[in-house]
């Protein structure tokens, strides 16, 4: 069930005492994170760069879809920018929810899979009535051949602080941000015309509303502020870390004794 849409990775419900696991953390785990699986480790077709760990980290190789931990062992799961990638969303969620108690899940927006498309991303994605809804991009007939990442990702982040504060006050714009407890809800393919309107028409007045809901005046202040006082957390505390990340290699190099075959595939001579 969802519980809240938080402002960014920085922002989700991790205790002090919660064991923490990520999923496809790629070259930007999250520094909080005990345990970092990839499951692939020899392409960077479904990422942007090389997959980085922090030396605190222990590392896993396996398929989302099937880990190899236990019920419950988590307190809390991570998963950014992957969902989009996924083949079974089902089976990619519902092991999420085996394995953790609580999590977090972010994904492009619908408006934000048009603005920064990838080839890698099988699914557009809505975070609809608490319910996380995909469709395949396959079925839409929208142009997604327009890549505008750079901009909206790589340098306005950096550069802009109105732009900063329009992703904290009206996040839903380009991502999906949904912290969870107990089961995820999703809707794979959807058929009822209520929510497939959202990805195959144009959207109206009464659907622009259901994805970003009017704000009174004095609301719209509040969420200003209270985005402005995260953001100046953000950058004075947060955005430092005190241990530097690690490429794969060096980091199965630094620690081969852990992972024997995971050396052994990284120095294997490879038929390119």
């Amino acid at each position: 069930m969802k519980v809240r849409s938080p402002y960014n990775r920085d922002g989700l419900s991790i205790r002090k005492t919660d064991k923490v696991v990520e999923i496809g953390s790629g070259s930007n785990p999250l520094f909080r994170s005990d345990v970092i699986v990839e499951k692939f480790i020899d392409s960077n077709y479904h990422r942007d760069g090389n997959v980085k760990i922090y030396p605190h980290q222990h590392f896993v190789n396996a398929d989302g879809e099937r880990l190899p931990f236990k019920d419950k062992e988590f307190d809390y799961i991570v998963c950014n920018q992957v969902l989009e990638h996924v083949e079974h969303p089902e089976a990619f969620v519902n092991e999420q929810s085996r394995i953790a108690k609580r999590g977090y899940i972010e994904t492009p927006s619908l408006i934000g899979e048009q603005l920064f498309p990838k080839k890698a991303h099988k699914w557009a994605i809505l975070d609809i009535d608490g319910k996380l809804v995909m469709y395949e991009k396959s079925k839409m007939e929208e142009n997604y051949a327009n890549d505008y990442g750079r901009l909206f990702l790589n340098y306005l982040p950096y550069q802009s602080l109105a732009y900063k504060m329009l992703g904290l006050t009206e996040g839903a714009l380009l991502t999906n941000r949904y912290e969870w407890e107990g089961e995820i809800e999703i809707l794979v393919n959807p058929t009822d015309e209520y929510y497939l309107s959202f990805f195959t028409k144009p959207w109206d007045d009464e659907m622009i509303r259901k994805i970003f809901p009017p704000r009174s005046l004095f609301s719209e202040v509040k969420k200003l502020m209270a985005s402005f006082c995260f953001l100046l957390k953000y950058e004075l505390f947060l955005k430092k870390k005190p241990e530097p990340l690690l490429d794969l290699k060096e980091y199965i190099n630094k620690y081969r004794d852990q992972y024997p075959e995971l050396y052994k595939l990284c120095h294997e001579p490879r038929n390119d």
